[in-house]
C-alpha cells in the first residue's frame, strides 16, 4: 500500500510541476511592457551565448582575419581538414551544456539568447545543388531542441538570435562570419529568401513552446545602403528600406505558422538606427537596442525610452557588456530602473570581464601568436594539442567562473552591502594576497579613479582595469611571472583605497607586513580598522623597481576578535601591491 501510495504522490508532483512549468505561458508585448500570459510584468535578465555556434576571433584573442570561415581555413593550412572538424565538433560539444544552464538559473539569470549561424541549419546558397532549394541541416535543430530543453527545465526563455545570416547582413564582418567575396544578405535575392525560409521553419517547429521567448530576426545590421561609402555601417542611414522590407517579409512567413510568439527586430548601425523602420507591423513586437562603452545615466537610454513611448512598444536590450563590474552594476540599474530587460554577451571567452573565462594554454598562444602574424608556424601536432585542449577548456567545470562579474550584475546593482571576495581568518603568518579585497561596489568595497570604458560617450574615457586579469573590477590587476597563478595591484593612484572584511581570532596587537614595489620613495599608505585610523603616513621605499617586491612592517595594530574590515590606503599612490601578512 505504501508504495502504491508513493508512486500515485510521485505522479501527482510530475504533473503539478509540469503544470507550474507551463504556467507562466508565452510572452508577449503589451503595449511597453512583456508579459506573460497571466498578465504579469516579464523582465528578462539575459545571458548571449556568443563563442558557441558562431566564434568571433576577438573571443580567441585573434584580431587578424577574424570571421570563423577564415580562422578556420587557417587552422586546416595548420593541422589538416580532418583535425580541425575535429576541434569544431569538440567546441560544439563542450562549449554550452545542461551545466552551464543550470548554472545560469542558479546565478540569477531567468533567460537566454541563442545567437545561431545559419550554415548549422541549412546550406549556403552556393552550396545548394538547385537553385532556390533549402537543404535542412540537422546539427543545429538538434542543439537547439537540447538548449530548449535545458532552458525548460530550469523554467527559463530562450531567445533565438540569427547572428550569422546567409551572406552576412553587415560591414562588420566578423559579427556574422561574412565572406565579402561573396553576395552579402543584401546583395543576393537568394540568401534573403533562404533567411526568410530558415524563419519559417524555425517557427514550425517551436510554435508550441512557451519557454521560447521571441525570435531576434537578424542581429546587429550594419549596412550602407544609400551611402555604402561614406557609411557602410548604416549608421546615419534615413530610410533602411531594404531592411524594414526583409524584416516584414520574415514575419510574415513566421506568422503563416505561428501566431503565438514575440518577434523582436533590430535597427541597422549595429541595432540602433531605426530610422525609417517604425511604427511596427506586428501586434506582438519588441524593439531591440545594443549598448556598450557609452555613459549609463538616464539621457544614455533616452532614445530607447522615446522609441518606446512614441510606438507603445516594448524594448529590451538584446546586447550589452564588454566592460568592467562599475560600467555592469551602472548599466543594469539603469535597465531595470527603466523596466527594461537585458541580454549580457556574452557568457564565456577567453578573457576575464565575462561570466566565465576559458583557460588558454601555451600551445594554443603559440597558434594564436601566428595567427596574427607576431610568430612562428607552430608544429602541427602543437597545433591540434592546443586546439584540443582548448575545446576541453570550454566545458564548464574547467574554465573560471567570475563571481565578482556575476555579482556585479545581479546583486550590485540594488545593493550596497560589501561581502567578503574570499573567507579571511586572522591568526599567526595568515597571508591574505592583495587582490583578494572585497566584493561591492566602487567607493564601498574599494575605490579606485579609473573604473570603466566609455570611449563611445567621451573618447578620453577608456578606462577600467588596465591588466584585464583576476577580476573585471577598475582595479588594476596584473599577473605576477614570477610565481603561479599570483596576482598584484598596480597603478595605484593617490587616494584610491582596498577593504578586506575578515575574522580576527584573538583580540591583540599585529604586526602587519604588506608587500609592496616602487621605483621612487613617494608612496604613503595609512591603514584604517572599521574605518579608525590606526597607522598613518607609512613610507614606500623605493625597491628597486615595480616588480621588486619586499615586505614593509607596520607594528603594534590593534584588532580587536572578531568581524571588521581593514583598509589599505594609498596617501600617494604609484606603487604596487601584493601581499597582507599578520603576525601576533
Amino acid at each position: 500500500m505504501f508504495q502504491k501510495l508513493s508512486l500515485l504522490l510521485l505522479i501527482w508532483l510530475s504533473v503539478f510541476c509540469s503544470s507550474r512549468s507551463l504556467a507562466q505561458g508565452f510572452l508577449r508585448a503589451d503595449g511597453k511592457k512583456i508579459v506573460n500570459e497571466k498578465g504579469e510584468n516579464v523582465l528578462l535578465r539575459g545571458v548571449g551565448l556568443g563563442g558557441w555556434m558562431l566564434q568571433e576571433g576577438y573571443m580567441l584573442k585573434i584580431n587578424k582575419e577574424g570571421q570563423q570561415y577564415r580562422i578556420r581555413e587557417r587552422l586546416e593550412e595548420l593541422m589538416g581538414a580532418k583535425q580541425t572538424g575535429e576541434f569544431y565538433d569538440l567546441w560544439l560539444a563542450n562549449h554550452t551544456r545542461k551545466i552551464d544552464i543550470d548554472s545560469m538559473k542558479a546565478w540569477g539569470f531567468n533567460s537566454v539568447r541563442l545567437p545561431m549561424h545559419y550554415n548549422l541549419y541549412t546550406l549556403p546558397v552556393e552550396k545548394e545543388s538547385v537553385n532556390g532549394q533549402n537543404t535542412w541541416l540537422e546539427k543545429g535543430f538538434a542543439m537547439t531542441d537540447s538548449l530548449l530543453a535545458w532552458c525548460k527545465a530550469n523554467q527559463m526563455y530562450l531567445i533565438l538570435d540569427l547572428h550569422a545570416a546567409p551572406g552576412g547582413q553587415g560591414n562588420d564582418v566578423n559579427i556574422s562570419d561574412r565572406d565579402p567575396s561573396k553576395p552579402s544578405l543584401w546583395d543576393s535575392e537568394a540568401n534573403q529568401q533562404k533567411t526568410i525560409a530558415l524563419w519559417r521553419k524555425l517557427a514550425e517547429r517551436y510554435v508550441n513552446e512557451p519557454w521560447i521567448g521571441g525570435y531576434d530576426l537578424i542581429n546587429e545590421p550594419n549596412w550602407g545602403f544609400d551611402d555604402p561609402v561614406n557609411d557602410k555601417n548604416g549608421t546615419k542611414e534615413k530610410n533602411n528600406a531594404p531592411l524594414k522590407k526583409l524584416m516584414i517579409d520574415i514575419t510574415k512567413a513566421i506568422r503563416e505558422v505561428d501566431k503565438k510568439h514575440m518577434i523582436i527586430i533590430e535597427g541597422n548601425g549595429w541595432g540602433n538606427n531605426y530610422n525609417g523602420i517604425l511604427p511596427q507591423w506586428d501586434n506582438n513586437m519588441v524593439l531591440s537596442f545594443h549598448k556598450y562603452w557609452s555613459y549609463n545615466d538616464q539621457a544614455s537610454a533616452g532614445h530607447m525610452i522615446k522609441a518606446r513611448d512614441k510606438y507603445n512598444i516594448p524594448v529590451w536590450v538584446g546586447e550589452t557588456g564588454e566592460n568592467s563590474n562599475v560600467w555592469f552594476t551602472e548599466a543594469i540599474r539603469l535597465f531595470e530602473t527603466n523596466n527594461i530587460g537585458w541580454a549580457w554577451w556574452p557568457l564565456k571567452k577567453i578573457g576575464v570581464n565575462n561570466p566565465v573565462e576559458i583557460k588558454s594554454n601555451l600551445n594554443y598562444d603559440s597558434v594564436v601568436g601566428y595567427l596574427n602574424g607576431g610568430g612562428n608556424k607552430p608544429k602541427e601536432s602543437n597545433v591540434y594539442s592546443g586546439l584540443m585542449e582548448l575545446a576541453v577548456h570550454t566545458r564548464l567545470e574547467n574554465t573560471t567562473i567570475h563571481r565578482d562579474v556575476i555579482d556585479a550584475m545581479i546583486r550590485q546593482p540594488f545593493s550596497a552591502e560589501t561581502k567578503p571576495f574570499k573567507k579571511h581568518i586572522v591568526q599567526n603568518r595568515i597571508v591574505i594576497n592583495a587582490v583578494d579585497y572585497d566584493l561591492g561596489r566602487n567607493g564601498v568595497a574599494y575605490f579606485d579613479k579609473d573604473t570603466a570604458d566609455y570611449h563611445v560617450s567621451n573618447a578620453k574615457h577608456k578606462g577600467g582595469n588596465k591588466g584585464r586579469m583576476y577580476r573585471n573590477d577598475g582595479v588594476d590587476i596584473i599577473k605576477d611571472p614570477t610565481a603561479y597563478e599570483a596576482y598584484y595591484i598596480y597603478n595605484i593612484e593617490s587616494g584610491e583605497w582596498l577593504n578586506y572584511t575578515m575574522e580576527v581570532k584573538k583580540k591583540g596587537n599585529y604586526t602587519i607586513k604588506l608587500k609592496v614595489a616602487a621605483d621612487n620613495d613617494n608612496g604613503r599608505i595609512s591603514i584604517l580598522s572599521n574605518g579608525k585610523l590606526v597607522s598613518k603616513d607609512i613610507l614606500v621605499p623605493n625597491t628597486g623597481g615595480l616588480s621588486d617586491f619586499q615586505f614593509i612592517e607596520i607594528k603594534n595594530v590593534p584588532l580587536n576578535a572578531g568581524k571588521q574590515t581593514l583598509t589599505v590606503l594609498a596617501d600617494v599612490g604609484f606603487f604596487n601591491f601584493s601581499q597582507l601578512q599578520f603576525n601576533k
